[in-house]
């Protein structure tokens, strides 16, 4: 399976998962030069950015250790380019992380939500 097809079937998931927890799906691959946010959601008066990571082993790590310093330096910069552009002004916002990981079991993959992972 190739890595756009694998992020695809994890992000259509995550959203799955997200709209269960009551999220607001707003928008999907929200990209800018240097940025992408995989899942742009509400949740209450929340904006949520959401990172999602699948994995189909564990060949490179759990799903939650690919959320470096560096890539959260790049998910803040992208959220904050989409709250200029949105107006947002000083409305409160997070972003959270969801990992799919089919490694154990892949009929049935395990699914983890981490809220406001940059604490």
């Amino acid at each position: 399976m190739s890595t756009t097809s694998t992020g695809n079937k994890g992000e259509d998931l995550a959203c799955e998962y997200l709209k269960k927890q009551r999220y607001k799906i707003l928008e999907r691959n929200y990209r800018i030069r240097g940025g992408e946010i995989d899942i742009v959601a509400q949740d209450k008066e929340y904006l949520v950015f959401v990172e999602v990571k699948t994995r189909y082993s564990h060949d490179f790590g759990l799903p939650v250790e690919s959320m470096t310093p560096w890539k959260v330096k790049y998910l803040l910069k992208t959220a904050r380019f989409y709250l200029l552009k949105i107006g947002w002004g000083d409305g409160p916002y997070r972003i959270d992380f969801v990992g799919i990981d089919f490694a154990d079991h892949p009929e049935n993959p395990q699914i983890e939500l981490i809220k406001n992972i940059t604490g």
